[in-house]
C-alpha cells in the first residue's frame, strides 16, 4: 500500500502553515485562543465541495457539519448536537444548508426510487447508507418527475432536498427555541446549491424568525 497521498497532505500542511505564519505571524496563536464563526455550514461530504476553499474562508470562519447528501434528520443526534452547540454556545448568526449539482447521494436515491417503481423485486440492502438515505428516497418517490429528462430530474431532487432539509432545520428545537426567545441572537437559515460546473453558489431559499 502506498502512503504517497498521505505524505503529500502532510507536506502540503507544513508548507501552508509556514506561508500563513509569514503573512500573519500571530494567526495560529490567536486561533488557539477560541473561535467565533458567524456561520454554520451543513453540507455534503463530497470532496468537490470543501466549504473553506469555495468561499475563500480561513480557519475559524465557518463551523461545519457534513454528511452524505447534506441531510438534516430530526432524529440525528450528531446533526442536532452540532446545531445546538453552534446556536447556543458558539453564537452563530446564519445556518447554511448546502447541496450541490450532480450529487451522488441524490442520484442513488433517484435510482432506488426508479427501481422501486419498476417493481424489480430486488429489495434494498439494509446498510447504514440505505438507512441514512431512506428519507431522501421517500422524498424522491413523492415527486412527479415524469416530464423531466435525467439531468432535470436530478436537479429537481437536489433542489427539493435542500428545501426539505432547510424546513427540517427550521423545525428543530435549537432554531424554534432561538426564534421564540426575543432576547436570543437571531438566526437565519439559508438553502444554497453549489454548481460544480460553474464553481458558483446560488441561494434557493432563506428563512428567519417572524416578527
Amino acid at each position: 500500500m502506498s502512503h504517497e497521498s498521505i505524505q503529500t497532505l502532510l507536506n502540503a500542511n507544513e508548507e501552508w502553515a509556514q506561508n500563513v505564519i509569514k503573512g500573519t505571524p500571530d494567526f495560529f496563536t490567536q486561533s488557539a485562543t477560541g473561535q467565533s464563526p458567524k456561520i454554520l455550514w451543513i453540507g455534503c461530504s463530497d470532496s468537490r465541495v470543501p466549504e473553506s476553499v469555495i468561499t475563500a474562508s480561513k480557519p475559524g470562519d465557518i463551523f461545519v457539519h457534513r454528511n452524505i447528501a447534506n441531510q438534516f434528520h430530526l432524529n440525528d443526534d450528531s446533526a442536532l448536537s452540532v446545531l445546538t452547540y453552534a446556536v447556543k454556545v458558539v453564537g452563530i448568526e446564519h445556518v447554511v444548508l448546502v447541496g450541490h449539482t450532480n450529487c451522488g447521494g441524490a442520484a442513488a436515491c433517484l435510482k432506488a426510487a426508479e427501481d422501486a417503481a419498476a417493481d424489480t423485486g430486488a429489495p434494498q440492502p439494509d446498510t447504514p447508507l440505505t438507512r441514512w438515505l431512506s428519507p431522501l428516497i421517500a422524498l424522491v418517490q413523492s415527486l412527479d418527475l415524469s416530464a423531466c429528462s435525467a439531468s432535470e430530474a436530478l436537479d429537481k431532487v437536489v433542489q427539493t432536498n435542500i428545501i426539505t432539509q432547510v424546513d427540517n432545520i427550521c423545525n428543530s428545537e435549537p432554531i424554534t427555541t432561538a426564534w421564540a426567545d426575543p432576547n436570543a441572537k437571531k438566526v437565519t437559515v439559508h438553502g444554497w446549491v453549489y454548481d460544480l460546473a460553474r464553481g458558483h453558489i446560488d441561494e434557493l431559499v432563506f428563512r428567519e424568525a417572524q416578527a
